[in-house]
């Protein structure tokens, strides 16, 4: 079958950035986007597939025009002969589904601007000038959403958590299908590492501020933060800016790393910690786990489906600084005794969500 992918952006490459590429790679599939960094791609692994990657257009770098633009974009999208199916894997790509059928909108997050985090984009990140116009933009990009959702043919998400979400916005039931962990491979590494190690976009809702507090607090431990984020985009880099300035001196920043660093980070660290408001799913504590490592994470969201509290690491209800720096000395007492503690139950875990698993359920939704 011929195969066509929709995804927004592909120039910063993150967990959904991963699935549609996995998507392309793993159905021989051709990937349609905008805004293609080849040279990220291919230090992500993915070189193979940049011949089958095609550019709809050049879009901004500022939201909300590079949001508006790609919906707009992909509505205008018409390959109709060309493909058998299609596969719209971003949220903003959705619009993609008015021309191209038989379809599937794989959710990663059901365009939480305009819905989940609507409030929370507004008081963080709108001056109060802007929040009218923000107002505006919502109430009209909703309705259209809505108007481009009666087109989709099969509602696939990655959680519970999203699942919960697109019945409450959209009305509709999706397929629960966890996202691709590549797990085969993946070595037990040093579990008495020296460091702690953080994987996210540098964004607000992160809360990465929280971890930099709670290492205020711990001297003596260190903590990698892996942050990517967008340049020449004024809210990002306020946020990498304001991050840099409050950093102390045991944690070290990371702007981009390739697979090949990040699985080094992942092999050598000690645990891994999260503080993401409630995250759609969080493949990065999965990826973490598939190396046997202890998770640190918010008792919210995607983490609940997938951190078995007490077993593979702690979810912490109303997480802080003084919550983590807590369970950064408990997890590290118990490695000190016993280095292989979470190993063998963090690995079991993160096989449940191995990739094999999710491209043979996409695969039977496709036939």
């Amino acid at each position: 079958m011929k195969i066509a992918v929709f995804h927004n952006f592909m120039d910063n490459i993150g967990g959904a950035e991963i699935v549609s590429l996995t998507l392309t790679r793993e159905l021989n599939a051709c990937l349609y986007t905008t805004n293609i960094d080849i040279e990220k791609i291919k230090q992500m692994g993915f070189g193979d597939v940049v011949s089958r990657i095609y550019s709809i257009g050049k879009i901004p770098k500022k939201a909300p025009f590079r949001h508006q633009i790609a919906f707009w974009k992909f509505r205008r999208l018409n390959l109709k002969n060309k493909f058998d199916f299609y596969i719209i894997s971003g949220d903003w790509a959705m619009s993609g589904a008015v021309n191209n059928h038989p379809n599937l909108w794989y959710i990663h997050s059901p365009l939480n601007e305009l819905w989940q985090f609507k409030d929370y984009v507004r008081e963080n990140l709108m001056s109060v000038w802007k929040r009218p116009f923000f107002d505006l933009w919502v109430w009209f990009n909703r309705k259209l959403s809505l108007k481009y959702s009666k087109k989709v043919d099969n509602w696939v998400c990655n959680s519970k958590n999203t699942k919960e979400r697109i019945n409450k916005f959209y009305r509709k039931e999706a397929k629960i299908i966890y996202p691709p962990i590549d797990t085969e491979g993946c070595p037990v590494g040093n579990m008495s590492g020296d460091y702690w190690l953080s994987v996210n976009r540098l964004v607000n809702h992160k809360r990465i501020e929280m971890q930099l507090n709670a290492f205020l607090r711990l001297p003596n431990e260190k903590l990698i933060i892996v942050g990517s984020y967008e340049e020449k985009v004024e809210h990002f880099e306020q946020y990498k800016n304001l991050l840099e300035k409050i950093k102390p001196p045991n944690v070290t920043f990371i702007h981009w790393a390739d697979s090949n660093l990040l699985k080094k980070l992942y092999l050598e660290c000690r645990g891994f910690i999260t503080t993401a408001i409630d995250e759609d799913f969080g493949m990065t504590v999965v990826e973490a786990m598939a190396y046997g490592k202890p998770i640190i994470a918010p008792n919210t969201g995607g983490y609940k489906e997938s951190v078995i509290s007490g077993e593979t690491g702690f979810l912490i209800d109303g997480i802080n600084e003084d919550k983590i720096k807590e369970a950064v000395i408990n997890i590290s007492n118990i490695l000190k005794n016993n280095p292989l503690m979470y190993t063998d139950k963090s690995r079991l875990q993160a096989k449940k969500f191995d990739k094999k698993v999710f491209v043979s359920q996409i695969k039977e939704i496709v036939k």
